[in-house]
């Protein structure tokens, strides 16, 4: 997961100073909100959901917003080795200690020749961006632009099902927040995030008929709070 983009993107390697790495309050209740193994587990249940079995092993790979690298090692779990993230936050890049090569970067402006991907994958960052529909139009552009013609794209971000809307009033009570860390932690997160987050909630249709501008829709659900989707270039 990541923060807004930036206008200068830069590329880093995973030895960070110290003082590099200390979280902002988003980034803290981010690595809170569950460990790593909880987060490495879930992301191999969205890629088997989302058709990874099918995906060669020599695929070339793309996380964008890959935050501490959670989804890469997930990846590398599934047999996928030429593999590489993207994220804003050097603090949570530094923390990643796999194989992968990460970059820090803007999804709006990718480091990557045209047609070199074969798949590019996103789990909760694009609700991050800070200016609908300008800068999700930019990074979709980019999704395309990099993908092969037969390439991939997966995008899994919060959606307003009234599974979500459950969430938030649980959020928003002080007794769900003492007894639940996780609650605590993600309520946080929506506190520090909330323009970008009510932003991006509040236009489902315009997301969708964007996305749809971009990508040929293989696989597209709602579900417990998420939208799930897979698609091919235009």
């Amino acid at each position: 997961m990541p923060t807004s983009p930036a206008a200068n993107p830069q590329t880093e390697t995973n030895s960070e100073p110290q003082s590099a790495r200390r979280p902002d309050p988003w980034e803290a209740a981010y690595l809170r909100f569950e460990t790593p193994e909880e987060e490495i587990e879930k992301f191999i249940g969205r890629l088997h959901r989302l058709g990874a079995r099918q995906w060669p092993r020599d695929a070339e790979i793309v996380e964008l917003f890959c935050g501490r690298g959670n989804g890469l090692i997930a990846l590398q779990r599934l047999g996928f080795r030429r593999i590489e993230g993207v994220d804003l936050s050097p603090r949570l890049i530094g923390q990643y200690q796999g194989s992968a090569r990460c970059i820090v970067g803007d999804c709006r402006h990718l480091p990557f020749a045209d047609r070199t991907k074969d798949v590019v994958i996103v789990q909760g960052g694009l609700h991050h961006l800070a200016v609908l529909p300008d800068h999700l139009e930019q990074t979709f552009s980019e999704m395309q632009r990099v993908l092969r013609k037969d390439g991939r794209v997966v995008f899994v971000e919060p959606w307003l099902t009234p599974f979500l809307r459950l969430v938030h009033w649980a959020s928003e009570n002080p007794l769900a927040r003492r007894l639940s860390k996780k609650m605590d932690a993600l309520a946080t997160m929506i506190h520090h995030e909330r323009t970008t987050y009510e932003q991006w909630l509040s236009q489902p249709q315009l997301i969708r008929k964007m996305v749809r501008t971009h990508f040929v829709p293989v696989h597209e659900s709602f579900s417990w709070g998420k939208w799930n989707f897979a698609g091919t270039p235009q």
